[in-house]
């Protein structure tokens, strides 16, 4: 935004500097003067007319030149839902905006530029703060990756496994032929040593049934072992299985996260999930 508005309100109801206005609203004092001339030139007087935003008033002091081409706006909003879809890219969702709008479509990268700055400006809901070496977000790609055998052969699909720091983005990607559990602790034990070391805690997206069965066996959960038929009706095991249910969600729709730190939420059992997560950097670090 050029901020027009807040510097003609500066400069003509509060009567301060074109410099102090220029630290007020971050910008530089050439284009304060620039504003406040353009705006006389155009006869603009303070307070603006009712109903001139901020974009008629930019519109108004920056005219189209003749002959000049009128660019069609992108749906920004329309955008943003887009690229929450698997495989959607701005470059994708550019072909689309261009082959529509012709002549008077925006080249890629003011297209890309006007998106960031739409999305700059809407309201932000979460914001999380992560501390160096505390966690580390595991998940495959949606998305698989074609492997073709140099030798000839039908072409093969491999999983694409993504690990990242939370507080420096430092990622670690490799393919495996499957999301099986060798191949899921084997990723594992790669990043880390990729990384050179082990975080406080492992935050997957979603963790399948039979690894969670094998992270938190019933005897760790105490008792004898019930029946296969009520085995995960016990306490322990069935907050585990609520959060290793297929749809995965919560009341509010978004996808939980499953720590492994903490203690079982049953009664009586301490450190349950303690010793899970001992368990399984015993198992990730293990040669």
């Amino acid at each position: 935004m050029r901020k027009i508005t807040e510097v003609l309100r500066l400069k003509f109801e509060a009567k301060l500097s074109h410099a102090t206005i220029a630290r007020a609203v971050g910008l530089s004092k050439g284009a304060v003067n620039k504003y406040v001339s353009l705006a006389q030139a155009q006869g603009v007087s303070w307070p603006l007319p009712e109903g001139l935003d901020e974009a008629a008033l930019e519109a108004r002091l920056y005219p189209p030149r003749a002959g000049a081409t009128r660019y069609v706006e992108p749906d920004h909003a329309r955008l943003h839902a887009e690229l929450r879809r698997k495989g959607v890219t701005l470059q994708l969702l550019w072909s689309e905006y261009a082959a529509a709008a012709g002549a008077q479509a925006y080249r890629y990268s003011q297209f890309c530029e006007r998106y960031r700055q739409w999305v700059r400006r809407q309201k932000r809901s979460l914001r999380q703060v992560h501390r160096a070496g505390e966690k580390l977000f595991i998940d495959y790609c949606g998305p698989t990756v074609p492997i073709v055998d140099a030798g000839g052969g039908e072409p093969r699909r491999a999983q694409v496994f993504v690990a990242v720091l939370g507080a420096s983005n430092y990622t670690f990607a490799e393919a495996t032929w499957t999301q099986s559990l060798p191949d899921w602790i084997g990723s594992h034990q790669r990043a880390l040593a990729f990384f050179g070391g082990v975080p406080a805690l492992l935050v997957p997206d979603y963790v399948s049934r039979h690894i969670i069965r094998l992270l938190c066996p019933s005897p760790l959960c105490g008792g004898h072992r019930p029946p296969r038929a009520t085995r995960w009706r016990h306490a322990c095991g069935r907050a585990h299985n609520r959060q290793s249910d297929s749809s995965h969600f919560n009341r509010s729709g978004s996808r939980r996260q499953t720590l492994f730190r903490g203690d079982c939420p049953s009664s009586g059992i301490g450190g349950v999930q303690s010793a899970m997560a001992a368990s399984f950097m015993r198992m990730l670090t293990s040669a």
